[in-house]
């Protein structure tokens, strides 16, 4: 048994440190969301216009390279139809917004593999936990993917990226992080869930439901500079809903809800305002369900987020979109994802064995049972 106790111990030291690790690791995810977004409000992201996965992660290096690279700037669209004139200092600035950007994601793919790799040298990890690594692997390098591939659309034809593929590129990130948060929680300990707690679960899950959605059109929102088009509250356009032919010029109808920058930023307000009156809601059922002080604690945390997010959206909004409350209001919006996910996490029986490493008392046990 001594040795079966220290086998476990080793264990759960390894344990410990892949929560210590996917911490800095989706800490890290949250720092690329924001310097993604201020790329995004200073236009910078289209600075650089070559991917090189390995030659691009050093900046030019001479005073020709930076003429080389402003060179290849100056023969897109965005150049010659918005920054026509500017200055090569004033393209360095864009560009190390950009190249910033591109760095951390690289740091980030380095400061995972280079321990997942120690980890699954060291043992002691689960099939099941292997398998979601692998995952967040093979996700990360896809998020890489779709990046290029939302920079490419800002290379001809328009004068800034997809609104499409900036949303993708943003709910990837998001994804990734949601799934590693989420397993960070299952690796610690876990109180069991009350039966008012199973009964408040379908509603946390709603309104996880529901933060996305209002992520993804805050991302369209980006991408279409709707911020910046109508900038009243709590009417939009003269009217709290406005005209629907207003609403609705675009055909086919549903195009409205990607293209047309009124109905854009309307959806992203009522959804706001559907919310809120969803998270009130669920701190009043939390405490008639008795679902538990950590879910209730957890619901408070919720509304109370969420009502922060709401103001800053409108203050971000009356002062057309400043980088300081946009970055604000973007990062509270992450933190309203992370108390949604958590809630709905605690919210979920713990499944023995589906991440965690399976120590030797454990399957001592089983042997014992069998």
């Amino acid at each position: 048994m001594t040795q079966i106790a220290s086998e476990t111990s080793r264990r759960t030291t390894s344990l410990q440190g892949v929560r210590t690790w996917l911490t800095i690791v989706a800490a890290m995810i949250v720092a690329m969301v924001l310097v993604g977004g201020a790329t995004r409000l200073t236009e910078s992201g289209l600075s650089i216009v070559e991917w090189k996965p390995v030659t691009g992660t050093l900046p030019p290096l001479s005073e020709q390279a930076w003429h080389d690279a402003f060179e290849a700037y100056k023969a897109i669209p965005q150049y010659q139809q918005v920054n026509r004139g500017m200055s090569l200092d004033e393209f360095k600035t864009i560009f190390w917004w950009e190249w910033s950007h591109r760095l951390l994601g690289r740091v980030i793919g380095f400061v995972f593999l280079l321990p997942f790799i120690w980890f699954l040298w060291r043992g002691g990890l689960s099939t099941g936990l292997k398998k979601r690594l692998w995952l967040f692997f093979a996700l990360g390098g896809l998020q890489g993917a779709v990046g290029w591939w939302m920079v490419a659309s800002g290379l001809s034809g328009r004068t800034e990226v997809s609104q499409y593929r900036l949303a993708v590129h943003l709910m990837l990130a998001l994804l990734i992080f949601s799934l590693i948060a989420w397993t960070i929680r299952r690796l610690g300990p876990h109180s069991p869930v009350t039966a008012g707690g199973m009964r408040l679960k379908p509603a946390a899950i709603v309104i996880l439901g529901l933060v996305s959605l209002q992520i993804y059109f805050g991302a369209l929102v980006a991408g279409l500079r709707a911020g910046r088009a109508y900038n009243t509250w709590p009417l939009i356009d003269g009217a709290f809903i406005p005209d629907a032919a207003s609403l609705f010029f675009e055909t086919p109808w549903w195009r409205n809800f990607f293209d047309n920058t009124l109905t854009v930023q309307f959806s992203h307000r009522m959804i706001a305002y559907v919310l809120l009156v969803a998270v009130v809601w669920h701190v009043f059922e939390a405490v008639r369900l008795r679902a538990g002080n950590a879910a209730i604690k957890g619901a408070l945390l919720l509304a109370a987020a969420t009502l922060a997010q709401a103001v800053l959206g409108i203050l971000t909004l009356l002062n057309s979109v400043p980088i300081d409350l946009a970055l604000a209001h973007q990062a509270v919006a992450v933190i309203v994802l992370t108390l949604a996910l958590l809630q709905v996490e605690r919210l979920s029986p713990q499944t023995a064995g589906a991440v965690e490493p399976a120590t030797p008392l454990v399957e001592a046990a089983r042997g014992g049972q069998a």
